[in-house]
């Protein structure tokens, strides 16, 4: 009797639902990787449904500027069709189960979850979701997503110009990001950082670093200017990559940098964790905030070696 060989086991996937802005895509993505590279599974990006029905941000994919070699996900892999309602329930029927049993991984809570580290995968597909955000989740394989997250640099002259005169100076990179209006949004309760944090901060910098000079970023320019007590020849306000789709130009400029002040954003958070740049000083609002439209200052989200100021 013929005897059959037995068929090959198929390797897992682990499939990622990419959504937010960049700095969120960015963790969401990392921390999938080391999933993916821990249970030598397949990582999947599934780049659509998580922007399908964002009315409210309309942000747009973007980790395409990036060197990443995972493939997309197929409209099987995203549920498809009805994936919205299948996506429920698998959601549902999972929080169920014990976290070592469950296909479909959600972001419970905001503080670093070890168990993400601990979860091993040996067959079939497993979907995760949420925004991960600490290093903790892939500081094990650090050397391989910094390479994963090299960026495609943009090739505009605006681009390159800043880019030069960042490099040919002691450069610090300044983020102000507004989750609320500029005018009234500095108090304590708001959701931006405090308008003395600037300050601060930038007297923690001057202590480190001598004459450097401050490129500013911004989601409203003027506003930030406004916030940043230098003089105009110390401080060059970066204007010209406004709007979604140029977000990752002026993370490129930010890497670009040697020392970083960065906001309360995953956005300035990427800036300064990609820069490589070995004796870089990087600042960091050190309050600690867990409900409005942004959350910071939690469990596990800096590194230790930042300044929280």
């Amino acid at each position: 009797m013929m005897r059959l060989n037995p068929p090959l086991q198929q390797q897992p996937k682990v499939i990622v639902r990419i959504f937010g802005g960049l700095g969120n895509q960015l963790f969401g993505y990392a921390a999938a990787r080391r999933l993916a590279l821990a249970n030598n599974a397949e990582l999947v990006i599934d780049h659509i449904s998580g922007f399908r029905y964002d009315t409210q941000y309309q942000r747009h994919y973007q980790l395409d500027h990036f060197a990443i070699p995972c493939r997309k996900a197929t409209p099987e892999d995203r549920l498809e069709p009805f994936s919205r309602p299948r996506r429920y329930l698998l959601r549902r029927w999972n929080q169920r189960r014990p976290f070592e049993q469950r296909r479909y991984l959600t972001y419970e809570f905001i503080d670093f979850d070890e168990r993400l580290l601990q979860y091993r995968l040996e067959s079939g597909r497993l979907y995760l979701e949420g925004y991960w955000q600490s290093e903790g989740y892939f500081k094990d394989v650090e050397r391989q997503i910094r390479q994963d997250l090299r960026i495609h640099p943009p090739t505009d002259a605006p681009n390159l110009a800043t880019a030069e005169r960042i490099r040919s100076s002691t450069a610090v990179a300044v983020h102000v990001r507004f989750f609320d209006e500029p005018s009234g949004a500095s108090h304590a309760l708001g959701n931006n950082a405090p308008g003395d944090f600037y300050q601060r901060a930038i007297q923690t910098m001057e202590a480190y670093v001598s004459n450097a000079h401050y490129f500013l970023f911004s989601d409203c320019p003027e506003a930030a200017r406004n916030r940043i007590q230098l003089p105009d020849d110390r401080i060059t306000p970066v204007r010209h990559n406004q709007g979604d789709e140029n977000a990752y130009a002026d993370l490129w400029l930010i890497t670009q940098c040697q020392h970083f002040i960065i906001a309360n954003s995953t956005f300035s958070w990427w800036g300064a964790w990609l820069a490589e740049h070995p004796d870089k000083v990087v600042i960091a609002p050190g309050f600690e905030k867990r409900v409005g439209k942004t959350s910071w200052g939690f469990k596990g989200l800096m590194p230790e070696e930042w300044i929280k100021c």
